[in-house]
């Protein structure tokens, strides 16, 4: 059976073993492009179904747009074709003939949109708009990682437009937070939530937000944004309406989005040296049945109890799978699904069904359970219940040992690159100030609440807010 890196020795070696024995993706022929498997694509799906119906619950509509945007719709918002430039993929020829002008696809999808809405959009009584869409995004990346950051990627992009800035600004915050309750409740990924500085804001934005998950080797992953785009692309677009006095005005409008980059957060936070650790709410298979079948005998009624602990799981919406591979033996069957991270696995023998006992072992620490068939259900929902919290808990705790303060970026700097740390720290809001950290290989990744120290880590001029720093994915 093969080993995996040694987790804590090389962290980013385990990763790419892990996302491929675990069967989630293999290699594309694209370079930068992933095939995401059954199994990964199972557990995006468990991901997007949550998301999906939170996004329907709060007011919002699903749609398609097109994949290839005309390349002069990029070019109306200045700050947008600049940030996205370097990354774009774009088509010059069709059906044997040069276009009359280039299409691009999509790296994001404002601008089509905006296109769109500016068709639509005659009254206030038009208002709000609130439109979201699954879709692939191509992002031209230098270096790539299957989840992380890749030429394709899947994501959900959400494009409303409102009366008021206010509204608008209440769309931002809803949407984030939606986000951080999806990491943390679903995924059991503890995330810090914040403003984005001007320099890391998305490209045409008036403000970015974020949520931030903090990788056992200290990096930080943006998990989700939020952006209050305001009016700059509804006067590039010429979205005008008659507001409620019979004026002509334009429509404030927001983005947000989360992707497959949810996937690499999941697996890093949780994995261990055997494999993947999978939360219970979006694991594709909760409980695998395991028959330990007598050789030269008639297991049929091993599979019979087999089928019918399935059956009674599945009733209470449990998702389990019967692994009845005769060719296999039970350590085999032991560490493939470990390595898959399934949460709970039962064993079921002659000797247990004599006994009316099942062996139950949970996935995080391997402790075994005797627990009689009577209670069986019971005590698998109840485990399954406390998986989850735990593995939130366990993270959270992680992640607070991580955590520090200094307002010295000669001190703390050396460390971010190889202590597994990240830092808050007190900022004075000069670009300059934040530029230093690209010494370190380092960036703000969020503004947050309070003000720890009352100068700036870096220049000692009074400091105006307090930002969490680290090294990023």
């Amino acid at each position: 059976m093969k080993k995996l890196p040694d987790i804590k020795q090389d962290f980013s070696g385990w990763y790419n073993e892990v996302i491929y024995d675990s069967e989630l993706v293999d290699h594309a022929p694209v370079k930068g492009c992933m095939v995401i498997r059954p199994y990964g694509y199972a557990i995006w799906e468990n991901i997007k179904d949550v998301l999906d119906a939170r996004i329907k619950a709060t007011g919002h509509h699903n749609a398609a747009f097109p994949l290839l945007i005309p390349e002069s719709f990029l070019k109306k918002e200045a700050q947008h074709v600049a940030g996205f430039a370097p990354e774009l993929a774009v088509v010059t020829h069709a059906g044997g003939k040069e276009l009359e002008e280039p299409l691009v696809i999509r790296p994001t999808s404002e601008t089509i949109i905006h296109y769109m809405y500016a068709r639509w959009l005659r009254s206030w009584r038009d208002l709000p708009i609130k439109i979201n869409q699954w879709a692939n995004i191509i992002r031209w990346e230098m270096r790539t990682r299957p989840f992380l950051r890749t030429t394709e990627f899947f994501w959900q992009e959400g494009h409303t437009a409102h009366e008021t800035y206010d509204e608008a600004y209440e769309e931002v915050r809803i949407m984030l937070n939606e986000y951080s309750k999806l990491a943390q409740d679903y995924l059991a990924v503890p995330v810090f939530s914040g403003f984005k500085t001007a320099q890391e804001r998305f490209a045409g934005a008036d403000i970015t937000t974020t949520i931030e998950g903090i990788m056992p080797d200290g990096k930080a992953l943006q998990m989700g944004t939020s952006h209050l785009i305001s009016q700059s692309f509804a006067h590039a677009f010429e979205m005008k309406y008659q507001d409620r006095e019979g004026k002509e005005s334009y429509p404030f409008l927001t983005s947000w989005g989360a992707s497959t980059r949810l996937m690499g957060g999941l697996i890093m936070t949780h994995g261990d040296q055997k494999g993947l650790v999978l939360p219970p709410k979006i694991a594709p298979i909760q409980v695998v049945i395991i028959p330990i079948f007598k050789s030269g005998t008639d297991n049929s009624a091993v599979m019979n109890m087999a089928k019918s602990i399935q059956e009674d799981l599945r009733k209470d919406g449990v998702r389990t799978h019967i692994d009845d591979e005769e060719s296999k033996t039970p350590g085999a069957k032991f560490f493939h699904w470990e390595l898959k991270g399934v949460p709970l696995r039962i064993e079921i023998g002659p000797k247990d069904i004599e006994a009316n006992q099942a062996v139950v072992v949970e996935r995080i620490e391997a402790a075994k359970r005797f627990i009689s068939l009577t209670n069986l259900k019971f005590e698998v929902i109840s485990l399954l219940d406390m998986m989850q919290i735990t593995l939130l808990e366990r993270a959270q705790a992680r992640v607070h040992q991580m955590r520090h303060q200094s307002n010295d970026l000669a001190e703390f700097g050396p460390t971010l690159e190889n202590d597994g740390k990240f830092y808050q720290t007190s900022w004075c809001e000069k670009a300059e100030c934040e530029a230093a950290l690209k010494e370190y290989k380092a960036s703000i990744r969020c503004i947050v609440d309070g003000l720890t120290y009352k100068t700036c880590f870096v220049c000692k001029e009074p400091s105006k807010k307090e930002v969490l720093v680290a090294r990023s994915y």
